[in-house]
């Protein structure tokens, strides 16, 4: 109870100290996804995620672990190399029917030139005056995951994560929020729920306006004051099966994302819910060579001339596992209109149970 006291305290200074508004894609960093063998598959994790990264996709995954101890380490460009993408997880049983998990996330713009001094006193341009700052996102998840002994099983686990956000010398932001999720398998069948952003992700902004004073001067804009974003609540639910012919397995998946937060350009649209289906599928070979595909970003698009189509973002992947070392492969976007800007996604999973 005294903790609950304290975080309204928190809670209502922060909102009497800052405009508060709901954006709708705020920390879209978040949204991208993490490791190779879900991007190859559209991103449908919800319900397979079993592994290391299930502490991003599905914390009550946490508890399928393949062995004790689990790490992946995973680097990613876009847009031509111009932003990277960087993700590093560790997750460990605890025991029989816990698990704990740790992901770190960054992504971000390196050596973004500041031209603001190009020109010096005397009107010349003076290419020693440009300086370089960096535009960067991050998260921190902490995971736990428990087995419930109800319906055979249940699995159930939370996140905590904690943000930071970054533009140079002239604004950066802090952020927490919660995410929840459960996992049942019923013979081959797999189901999942994720309740992401639960309490609605608040992310303060703190601006430097000494920085960018003079240029807000000249060009009549207004001076940014500390904002608060709210990320709102979106529930994710996933359904895989598991076929295995003899040698071969085969395992198709499907999740849907429904948001809250007004219509949304996805497959079915609504003032109140928009649904946004994913599809993705892997076909293995004795567990230790796989195939992927998925499909994502279901859309309508408009053209110029009034006309609508409909617009897909198809995923492709690989990957091998041989004794306590996998290593995957995605060929992905960031989003259906990056048509050329293609990015080659490796991870490098490393499962293992230590010394006994």
């Amino acid at each position: 109870m005294r903790t609950a006291f304290i975080l309204l305290f928190l809670l209502s200074a922060i909102y009497a100290g800052a405009q508060v508004q709901a954006t709708k894609y705020a920390n879209e960093f978040l949204a991208i996804g993490v490791g190779s063998r879900a991007l190859a598959m559209g991103n449908t994790q919800v319900a397979v995620a079993s592994d290391v990264t299930a502490g991003y996709w599905n914390p009550a995954g946490l508890l399928n672990l393949p062995n004790r101890y689990g790490v992946i380490l995973q680097h990613g460009e876009y847009f031509s190399g111009i932003a990277k993408f960087d993700y590093a997880a560790f997750a460990m049983q605890l025991d029989t029917v816990s698990s704990l998990g740790f992901s770190l996330i960054r992504f971000g713009i390196d050596d973004i030139p500041d031209t603001r001094f190009l020109y010096d006193a005397n009107g010349a341009i003076n290419y020693d005056n440009v300086r370089f700052f960096a535009a960067a996102d991050y998260a921190l998840l902490t995971s736990y995951a428990r087995k419930l002994p109800v319906l055979d099983g249940l699995q159930v686990g939370g996140n905590f994560k904690v943000i930071y956000r970054q533009a140079g010398s002239f604004a950066n932001a802090w952020g927490f929020g919660l995410d929840v999720g459960a996992r049942l398998q019923v013979n081959n069948w797999q189901l999942g729920a994720v309740f992401r952003d639960a309490t609605g992700t608040f992310t303060a902004w703190s601006h430097n306006p000494s920085e960018l004073a003079d240029i807000f001067s000249q060009t009549g804009n207004e001076i940014p004051q500390s904002t608060i974003e709210v990320t709102v609540p979106r529930l994710i639910i996933g359904v895989a099966y598991r076929w295995q012919l003899k040698d071969f397995g085969l395992l198709p998946t499907l999740d849907l994302t429904m948001t809250f937060d007004g219509k949304r350009n996805t497959l079915v649209r609504t003032n109140l819910v928009s649904l946004d289906p994913t599809f993705g599928f892997e076909a293995d070979y004795l567990r230790m060579a796989f195939v992927r595909l998925g499909v994502r970003n279901v859309q309508q698009l408009k053209s110029f001339d009034g006309s609508t189509r409909t617009s897909v973002e198809p995923t492709f992947g690989m990957g091998f596992r041989y004794k306590m070392v996998q290593i995957d492969y995605a060929l992905t976007s960031v989003g259906p209109h990056t048509e050329g800007l293609l990015s080659h996604i490796f991870s490098v999973q490393v499962n293992f149970d230590g010394k006994e």
